[in-house]
C-alpha cells in the first residue's frame, strides 16, 4: 500500500490534538505538529500546546524540539520535517500531521520555492522603520504590497510581516508570486482532513480556553518570558497582550479580552486559508467517521 500522510488541520480551539491523538492511537502511529509555536519549548500555556498527558498518548514530534532564541521559519521546519517523515515511513504505513499554521502545512506537504536573497542593509532598515513607526505601519505596507499574505498570515506577529515585507522589496513581488512554483511531488498519498465547529461554538471554545490559560498561569509565564519579548516567536497572541499588561499599559481584563478577540481573529484568517484547500471536513466529536474516511 501507499504511504499516508494524513494532515488534521483548522481554526484554533477546533479540537485538533485531541483527533490527531484519538486517531493516532487506532491507527497505531505517531504525529508531526505543523504549529508554528508548539515547537518552542519556552512557551506552554500560550500556545495551548498538548499535556504532558496527551503527549504520553501518542508519540508527538516538533513539540518543544527548538528554543524560542533559535526561531524556525516554515522552509526551515519544511525541510527537517520531510527529513523526519522519510525516517519515520520506513516503519509506519501512517503518519498524522496535527496544526492550524497555513504556511507550515504547505512547506510539509508541498514544499516552498526559493525566494530571493535579502541584503542585511535591508533586513537592518525595515527593523529600523518598524521598530519607529510600529505595527500599524507594519500592517499597512504588507497589506497594500501583498493583499494575499495579509489575508491568512498571523497579522499581529511583526516578525512574519517583516519577513513578508523584506521578500516584497528584495524581489519585487509579492510573497504570493514567489509560491506559485510547481508543487513538490509528494512519495506518499496527503490526505487534507479539516475540524471545524460552528462560528459561535468556536468561538466559545475560544473564550473557555483563554480563561483557562489565564486561571493556570499565563500572566505568570509571560512574566518569566518578558526579557526576552522582543524575540521573534514571543511576538504573537496571547503573549503581546499579557506584555502589554506587564507594562502597564492596559489592564488584566482588558488584556484578556485583548487576547479573546485577537484568537477570534486568527481563527477567521485560518479558516480563509484552508477554504482555498481542498480539504475533508469534519466535525471534531466524530473521530470514528475521520477513522473510517482515512482507513477506508
Amino acid at each position: 500500500m501507499n504511504k499516508k500522510l494524513i494532515v488534521i488541520c483548522g481554526p484554533t480551539a477546533a479540537g485538533k490534538t485531541r483527533a490527531g491523538i484519538e486517531l493516532a492511537g487506532r491507527l497505531e502511529t505517531e504525529i508531526i505538529s505543523a504549529d508554528s509555536r508548539q515547537l518552542y519549548r519556552e512557551m506552554n500555556l500560550g500556545t495551548a500546546k498538548p499535556s504532558p498527558q496527551e503527549l504520553d498518548l501518542a508519540t508527538h514530534h516538533f513539540i518543544d524540539s527548538h528554543s524560542i532564541h533559535q526561531p524556525l521559519d516554515a522552509g526551515t521546519y519544511g525541510r527537517e520535517a520531510c527529513a523526519l517523515l522519510e525516517k519515520l515511513f520506513q516503519k509506519k504505513n501512517y503518519l498524522i500531521a496535527v496544526g492550524g499554521s497555513g504556511l507550515y502545512i504547505k512547506a510539509l506537504t508541498e514544499g516552498f520555492d526559493e525566494m530571493p536573497e535579502v541584503s542585511e542593509t535591508l533586513r537592518s532598515e525595515l527593523r529600523t522603520d518598524y521598530e519607529k513607526r510600529g505595527l500599524v505601519w507594519l500592517q499597512k505596507c504588507v497589506c497594500a504590497e501583498d493583499p494575499d499574505y495579509f489575508s491568512q498570515t498571523d497579522i499581529s506577529n511583526p516578525h512574519r510581516l517583516l519577513r513578508a515585507l523584506e521578500i516584497i522589496r528584495a524581489g519585487g513581488k509579492p510573497v504570493s508570486h514567489w509560491r506559485k512554483g510547481k508543487k513538490k511531488e509528494s512519495p506518499y498519498d496527503v490526505i487534507l482532513l479539516g475540524l471545524n465547529l460552528e462560528r459561535e461554538e468556536l468561538y466559545r471554545q475560544i473564550d473557555r480556553r483563554t480563561e483557562e490559560m489565564v486561571k493556570a498561569g499565563l500572566m505568570e509565564e509571560a512574566a518569566a518570558l518578558y526579557p526576552f519579548r522582543r524575540l521573534a516567536p514571543l511576538q504573537t497572541v496571547g503573549y503581546s497582550e499579557c506584555f502589554d499588561f506587564l507594562e502597564h499599559k492596559i489592564t488584566k481584563e482588558e488584556a484578556v479580552r485583548l487576547i479573546k478577540r485577537n484568537t477570534r481573529r486568527y481563527a477567521k484568517r485560518q479558516l480563509t486559508w484552508f477554504a482555498k484547500q481542498k480539504i475533508k471536513w469534519f466535525t471534531p466529536n466524530h473521530p470514528k467517521e475521520i477513522f473510517n474516511f482515512v482507513h477506508g
